[in-house]
C-alpha cells in the first residue's frame, strides 16, 4: 500500500518529535537537579543503582514497540548517565587500558557521561576506590567457560569494599592486525582467559604461531598495532581505536561466553527484591564441614548460586571460601543463614547485596 504522505512531510514529522523529545530532555534534566540538590542537602547517596533497574524495568513492562527491548535499554541508559553527571560527576576507575571489556562493562553499566580511569592491575582499581580517587571501581569476577579470576577474589579478602552492582557481558572476541593478512601472523597474544575462551580456533588455524599471555587484550592490540607480525585476541572496539584489521570475527570456542563483573565501593545497596548476596568465610578443615557450611541455607530453602574456595594464605591447609547466594542480607532468612554459619567459622564478612544483573 502506497504511503499516504511524501518522504518530506514524514521527515518534518521527525523533525518536530525530535524537538519535543529534546524538550522533555531538558526538562527531566532540571527535575534531576533537584533530586541531586535533595539529595545533597538530606546526604543521600547519589547514585542509586536500584532505582534506575525499576526504571528500565516499568519502561519495558510498558514498551509496546516498534523498538525493541535492547534499543530503550541503551537509550535510557545514556540519559540517566548524562542525568547523574548533572547531580555530581562520577569517576569509575577500571581495569584497563581503554577498549578491553572490563571497559565496555564500564559503559554498559553507567552510561557514557561517567568519567572512566583505567587501571594497571585489579589491585589498582581496589587501592583508588578505597582512597576515594574514584567512587566505584569494576572488575572480572568470571566467565562462562574459563572460570573464576582468582586475583579479584584475593583482593576481597584484604579489602573493606563492597559489592554494590554486577554487570553480565557477553564476550565477543575478534583476531585483529595490521595487515588483515593472516599470512603475516607469527605471534598471537592476548589476556590468558580470552586465549583460552579461543584456543580450538587458534590451533586449527593458527597451529605454528606463538602464543603469549599479556595482562589485558587492549594491551594485546597496542602490540599488534607496533608489530606487523603479532596479531591480538581482542574486542571489535579495539581495532577501531589501535587502528587495526579485523581478521576474523567470533573466534570464541562456546557461543555462550559471557563474564561477569563487579561494581565495587563503599556503600551498601538498598534491597530490589530481585538481590543476590556475596559472602566469603574461611572454616576449619574437618568432617562434616561442607555439611555445616551448607545446612543454614539449606534448612531455609535458599539457593547457592556459586561456591568458589581458595587456599586461605595466612594459615596452611585452610581455605576461604566464596559464595553467592538470592536474596538480600535484610531478607530474615538470609541474615539467618548468615549468623548460624559465623558461628562455625574463623572468619566471615559480607561482601555486599546488590541487585542481579537483567542477564543472570
Amino acid at each position: 500500500m502506497p504511503a499516504t504522505k511524501s518522504i518530506q512531510e514524514l521527515r518534518d514529522g521527525i523533525d518536530a518529535i525530535d524537538l519535543e523529545i529534546l524538550a522533555l530532555l531538558n526538562r527531566r534534566a532540571g527535575l534531576v537537579i533537584e533530586v541531586g540538590k535533595v539529595k545533597e542537602r538530606d546526604g543521600q547517596e547519589f547514585y542509586v543503582p536500584e532505582r534506575e533497574q525499576e526504571v528500565l524495568r516499568k519502561l519495558m513492562e510498558r514498551n509496546t514497540g516498534p523498538l525493541p527491548e535492547q534499543a530503550i535499554k541503551n537509550v535510557f541508559r545514556e540519559i540517566m548517565s548524562a542525568s547523574l553527571s548533572l547531580e555530581k560527576p562520577l569517576r569509575v576507575a577500571f581495569l584497563g587500558p581503554v577498549a578491553t571489556f572490563t571497559h565496555q562493562a564500564c559503559i554498559q553499566h553507567f552510561g557514557l557521561s561517567a568519567e572512566f580511569a583505567p587501571k594497571k592491575d585489579i589491585a589498582d582499581v581496589f587501592d583508588d576506590v578505597e582512597k576515594g580517587r574514584a567512587v566505584f571501581g569494576v572488575v572480572p569476577i568470571e566467565n562462562s567457560t574459563e572460570g573464576v579470576v582468582s586475583h579479584t577474589l584475593d583482593m576481597f579478602v584484604r579489602s573493606n569494599l563492597r559489592i554494590y552492582a554486577e554487570v553480565m557481558l557477553e564476550i565477543s572476541l575478534a583476531l585483529l592486525n595490521k595487515s588483515g593478512r593472516l599470512s603475516d601472523i607469527a605471534k598471537i597474544c592476548s589476556h590468558p582467559h580470552a586465549i583460552a575462551q579461543c584456543k580450538d580456533w587458534v590451533k586449527g588455524n593458527l597451529p605454528n604461531a606463538l602464543v603469549f599471555d599479556v595482562s589485558s587484550t587492549a594491551l594485546a592490540a597496542q602490540m599488534a598495532a607496533e608489530d606487523p607480525s603479532t596479531a591480538a585476541v581482542a574486542s571489535i572496539a579495539a581495532a577501531s581505536l589501535y587502528d587495526l584489521r579485523v581478521i576474523e570475527k567470533n573466534i570464541e570456542d562456546s557461543p555462550n561466553n559471557f563474564t561477569r563483573f563487579l561494581v565495587i565501593g563503599k556503600d551498601v545497596a538498598k534491597r530490589t527484591g530481585r538481590d543476590k548476596t556475596s559472602i566469603m568465610f574461611a572454616i576449619k578443615d574437618a568432617p562434616g564441614a561442607l555439611y555445616t557450611m551448607l545446612k543454614p541455607f539449606a534448612s531455609r530453602g535458599i539457593n547457592l548460586t556459586k561456591i568458589e574456595s581458595r587456599p586461605l594464605k595466612t594459615k596452611a591447609w585452610e581455605y576461604v571460601f566464596f559464595v553467592d547466594l538470592d536474596g538480600h542480607v535484610s531478607d530474615e532468612p538470609v541474615r539467618g543463614a548468615i549468623a548460624e554459619l559465623e558461628e562455625s567459622c574463623s572468619f566471615l564478612k559480607t561482601l555486599g547485596s546488590y541487585p542481579k544483573s537483567q542477564q543472570s
